[in-house]
């Protein structure tokens, strides 16, 4: 089966049957309409093309309209792709039954941006040294990036400063908790990427 695209609704924690707290996070797992099929013949690839969310028709271009009329649905917010697909034809529908409870998912999403961050906190590092022996505002400075005249340069890769987050994230092997088929909602065990209400996708 492909994958699914979702939207993450936030955190939560259950417990266990030994009585332990345990981490989770609520998804609203489609559902999904598969919107396009693409063959080797006239595309050039195979894969499938899945919508989920509504877009209103006054936003929706007259293209993208009769794109979307020849699944017979109606027009979607978020489409993908995907290449690993099984017995799916244009107009189908696929929603969280595709999931059971004690099965493992990956989750792809985007991280939460987090802006412009120094050393310290982006990648970890201690800062210079103690505030005593001279230090003059460098508790949080990155220290020496390069020799002197040989090579006399700075080399590519170097840990600097610079954008955190707002990055495309994969976090696999997330135990499925609970399956609430009614709701389209899924319980899967830890965080996934991105901030509340954003568009992941969810992989068996």
């Amino acid at each position: 089966m492909p994958g699914i695209i979702g939207r993450k609704i936030g955190m939560t924690s259950t417990y266990s049957a030994e009585g332990k707290i345990i981490p989770c996070t609520v998804i609203e797992a489609g559902p999904c309409v598969v919107t396009q099929v693409k063959t080797h013949d006239r595309d050039g690839y195979e894969a499938i093309q899945m919508g989920f969310g509504n877009r209103k028709e006054k936003n929706t271009s007259n293209a993208m309209k009769g794109h979307f009329n020849k699944a017979k649905t109606t027009p979607k917010a978020k489409l993908f792709e995907f290449r690993n697909f099984q017995n799916l034809n244009l107009g189908d529908i696929v929603n969280v039954d595709i999931f059971q409870e004690g099965e493992y998912v990956s989750v792809i999403g985007k991280s939460k941006g987090k802006g412009f961050q120094g050393v310290v906190k982006r990648h970890g590092f201690a800062g210079v040294g103690q505030s005593t022996h001279g230090q003059h505002n460098r508790l949080r400075a990155p220290g020496s990036i390069g020799a002197a005249s040989y090579p006399a340069r700075v080399f590519k890769g170097m840990r600097m400063a610079g954008q955190m987050g707002n990055e495309r994230v994969k976090m696999e092997n997330l135990e499925v908790l609970k399956v609430l088929s009614e709701k389209n909602l899924i319980v899967v065990k830890g965080s996934v990427p991105g901030s509340k209400g954003s568009t992941i996708i969810i992989e068996k």
